[in-house]
């Protein structure tokens, strides 16, 4: 039998493979289980009394939402038996021998979340704002998105990024020169992409072609990157930060109509370009790896590139395309720093979001869907210490900030099913 390949050649089908017999495991449902009593232990140790209020609109919205009210105990132990139900299904489902469903994933995790928020907010004078929740999470998920999606593209094609937060602050420091000298946020834009792209060139010279260590590569890039634009920052930009460091930002684009829905409309529809494009992006990279030749030829090599360069792919170059790809929508991350969030550069202002990233590459198994998705929620957790600390939440900081790393342990343990990278990736190639 023969197969036809990539750039239309044929070449011998090998016999299929046997179909691997699954064992599905009772990981899930421990982890369902463990979560559960640890949220029901804190109900329990600190009962709070009293009403959560959860404000739904805004003042522009086409017609206001009416404030919902609701005692906050009793919805957070409805919620609780809500999660309650779902553990049971797991274990019924785990003795018969098939997986959670993912509805049961999403029920469990939003009914724990709503029953927390209203436990965090009872008693407190403010209204928990949901569309401030949530519209807060899709900001601060954009540099974090942007970074997983370029992980997803190295990664696929066999490069381990470790590098995304030198990408990341490359970006923004580069951002904030341009956009200041030139008084143009978009000459920001492209000018973090090409840094990006060159921290990206150099991943890609000692990772592909002098075939170095990737996790060692991108460790040393990170530290390089971080005291070179430290060094520039205390001695270029802090003595001269009227012109170098005091860029023009990225103004807010309402959607007519759309932007006045409630709930939604403020959270999806009243955003920068560089939101905007994150929704595009990740459907261009999602299109580009499943749906086109590149992406076929990029998941190739990553999975096993000697059978790749055995029907006429280029392994190299299709690495370095990669990388470059992944290194350029990693750059338009970091140029969000210094073009939308905030006017001008800071030492160290990504503060680990490349690696949240990586994480959230992880967490995703390595699709660019998901790992957005992963992206969003690290952005939610990291938005909800600041609501909390609003409304007088009593749950510290800190605590909640741990949140997503937790979701990252549970996730990789098997929570969402088993996370398995490309073949190949980490794993310099040698043509023989």
């Amino acid at each position: 039998m023969t197969a036809t390949t990539v750039d239309g050649a044929t070449a011998p089908q090998a016999a299929a493979p046997s179909r691997a017999v699954s064992t599905v495991t009772p990981k899930a449902a421990i982890a369902l289980g463990v979560v559960l009593a640890l949220y029901a232990l804190l109900l329990l140790l600190a009962p709070h009394e009293g009403d959560a209020r959860f404000r739904l609109s805004t003042e522009r919205d086409l017609f206001v939402l009416p404030t919902l009210e609701v005692p906050a105990l009793a919805t957070a132990w409805v919620c609780a038996a809500i999660g309650l139900a779902v553990v049971a299904l797991a274990v019924v489902r785990n003795l018969g021998g098939r997986r959670v469903p993912l509805w049961g994933t999403v029920l469990y995790a939003a009914a724990l979340l709503v029953g927390f928020l209203a436990w965090a907010a009872a008693g407190s004078p403010r209204d928990l704002s949901v569309v401030g929740l949530l519209s807060g999470a899709v900001v601060l998920c954009v540099p974090i998105v942007y970074g997983a999606l370029g992980g997803v593209i190295g990664e696929r094609a066999g490069v381990v990024n470790i590098a995304i937060e030198g990408q990341l602050l490359a970006g923004a420091f580069t951002a904030a020169i341009v956009g200041s000298l030139t008084n143009s946020p978009w000459a920001g834009l492209l000018a973090a992409m090409v840094a990006s792209v060159l921290v990206a060139l150099v991943l890609g010279l000692f990772a592909i072609t002098y075939k170095v260590n990737q996790i060692i590569v991108g460790v040393v890039l990170n530290v390089l990157v971080i005291g070179l634009t430290s060094f520039l920052y205390s001695q270029v930009l802090v003595p001269s930060a009227e012109v170098l460091n005091t860029t023009t930002r990225f103004a807010r684009i309402p959607i007519p109509f759309l932007e006045r829905i409630p709930l939604l409309g403020p959270v999806l529809f009243n955003q920068t370009i560089v939101v905007y494009l994150m929704f595009v992006m990740v459907f261009a990279v999602w299109f580009a790896l499943y749906r086109t030749r590149w992406g076929l030829r990029v998941r190739a090599v990553g999975e096993h590139p000697k059978a790749a360069d055995t029907v006429g792919i280029d392994v190299v170059r299709t690495r370095y395309r990669a990388v470059v790809t992944a290194g350029a929508v990693a750059g338009i991350g970091g140029a969000f720093y210094t073009v939308v969030s905030i006017n001008q550069f800071n030492r160290e202002m990504t503060a680990g979001a490349g690696f949240i990233a990586l994480a959230a590459v992880i967490f995703g198994k390595w699709n660019p869907v998901r790992a957005a998705l992963a992206g969003l929620l690290f952005g939610f957790a990291t938005n909800l210490q600041n609501v909390l600390s609003v409304v007088g939440s009593p749950v510290p900081s800190q605590f909640m900030l741990m949140l997503p790393y937790v979701v990252t342990l549970l996730a990789v343990a098997g929570l969402v099913g088993r996370s398995r990278p490309p073949a190949a990736d980490g794993v310099p190639y040698t043509k023989e």
